[in-house]
């Protein structure tokens, strides 16, 4: 079955399974530590509260049928385990229906977890990490070569998530049209990375140049992905560069990574042994029947739904990150269609005093992402998701995005709640906790190289005014 095979692909493979492996093991480690504040039976927005609600077509999980904390606890750590043993090989060491089976499990509780997470897990990236998992039960191990519509779905799911970027930002601010959104992007992204501050301070010809780079990266490149070797090769270097480029100048938890990780499917190891030697390997099995009618039977089914991705993306209402299943699959994305051209930060602050007055001292609770404290450095989380960074980015933008939560979580604070105090980075009172609690809203800036040198602050923030008042927990 020559059609269905691509022998010339197991670097690829290898790239691909690994590289996604991995990602899920961090994606369940960071469910796992911080799972409990966010949506345990406790939480902010608690799972059980929120499937009350739903039913199981709409919200397809594992926790519809029982929910604890202690079983939450359980699926993260029971798929941070399997993700180690793909990660390290496991799948090639048995059959080809236990490596699917694994995949699929490890899919499985993940989506378990997505669905559940309400907007802590909103982002274009959950989807992403779901529909490239799926494509990995299809993906075969060992025991065969890699099936070539698999790697064909691998580089049309890239499609979309490049393309889809590209059109959004051409559609939407018109500082991606005049090549200045990099004025102001490496400034107000959601949790800049310790690079940021020297990314921002490039001179601004050399802005215009990458934003242009950006658009050929992402509005013809993609078209590469398709053609004949090697310059399908070449499109997906090209993809994997622009991709470091994002990931040296911000944190994007995973997006990145599992972009870079897609691009190999359209690398085959002639371009590899190009570059760096490969091992060589044994001649592959032919796939058994069974296999070759369950892959292209479901690869079928997913170019039908590419439909919907399809006329989202030629619509002129263009959406971005947007499932059209509760399953995650061939899903459309988009990112950063609007650039902010000044960064808010909430700024949270408590104090032990009974009584408020003129001269109460505030003390500030500092976060572990987002910019605080005026000198110091943004911190490299990426691929690790830091998910109250992230919503308190979206809750400076507008308070709309903090309404279900921000109360709670303050509320917490109120209370010195542990599993609230493990998101954050640093606690004022670690003794007893707050009497009141507050949140104030401030415009931040990067610094200038002489600010800097004076001050040793990398950034400069001026208070805008009132974001929540003083709170206690009467």
């Amino acid at each position: 079955m020559g059609w269905f095979s691509a022998p010339d692909y197991w670097v690829g493979r290898f790239v691909l399974e690994r590289g996604i492996a991995v990602i899920y093991l961090i994606a369940f480690v960071a469910a796992a530590r911080q799972f409990r504040a966010l949506i345990g039976a406790d939480g902010m927005l608690p799972v059980p509260k929120y499937l009350a609600r739903q039913s199981f077509w709409r919200v397809p999980s594992i926790f519809q049928l029982y929910y604890s904390d202690r079983l939450f606890a359980g699926v993260c750590w029971c798929g941070a385990a399997l993700s180690a043993a793909i990660a390290l090989g496991a799948a090639d060491l048995v059959p080809l229906w236990a490596a699917m089976v694994l995949w699929l499990t490890v899919w499985t509780l993940y989506l378990s977890i997505v669905n559940v997470g309400q907007a802590w897990y909103s982002f274009g990236w959950e989807s992403l990490l779901l529909e490239t998992g799926f494509l990995m039960v299809l993906l075969g191990n060992d025991r065969v070569a890699p099936p070539m519509l698999t790697l064909w779905l691998a580089r049309l799911l890239l499609f979309r998530v490049e393309f889809g970027a590209g059109l959004i930002k051409m559609r939407g601010d018109p500082c991606w049209r005049d090549l200045t959104c990099l004025y102001y992007h490496h400034e107000t992204q959601p949790l800049p990375g310790p690079l940021s501050w020297f990314f921002h301070h490039l001179p601004k010809p050399l802005h215009r140049i990458e934003v242009a780079s950006n658009h050929f990266a992402q509005l013809v490149v993609p078209f590469g992905l398709f053609a004949p070797q090697p310059v399908a090769s070449v499109a997906a270097v090209i993809v994997v560069v622009t991709q470091l480029w994002l990931v040296l100048s911000g944190n994007f938890a995973w997006l990145n990574w599992v972009t870079i990780v897609l691009a190999f499917s359209a690398i085959d190891d002639a371009a590899v042994a190009r570059l760096l030697p490969i091992p060589g390997h044994a001649p592959p099995a032919a796939s058994p029947p069974w296999f070759v009618a369950l892959v292209s039977a479901v690869a079928g089914a997913m170019l039908i739904l590419t439909y919907w991705p399809v006329r989202n993306m030629l619509s002129r209402q263009q959406r971005m990150n947007m499932s059209f299943n509760a399953f995650h699959l061939v899903n459309t994305y988009g990112a950063f269609g609007t650039i902010g051209r000044t960064r808010y930060e909430v700024v949270i602050e408590g104090t032990g005093e009974p009584r408020i007055s003129p001269q109460t001292v505030w003390k500030e609770y500092e976060f572990k992402g987002k910019p605080g404290t005026v000198t110091r450095l943004p911190r490299q989380w990426a691929p690790y998701h830091l998910r109250l960074d992230w919503l308190m980015w979206f809750a400076a933008i507008s308070p709309g995005y903090a309404q279900p939560w921000l109360a709670p979580f303050m509320q917490r604070l109120l209370r010195n709640d542990r599993p609230t105090l493990r998101l954050l980075r640093h606690n004022p009172f670690p003794d007893a906790p707050p009497q009141y609690v507050r949140a104030r809203l401030f415009a931040y800036r990067f610094t200038s190289p002489a600010e800097l040198r004076r001050d040793r602050a990398w950034w400069h923030r001026t208070l805008v005014g009132q974001y929540v008042p003083p709170t206690s927990v009467r």
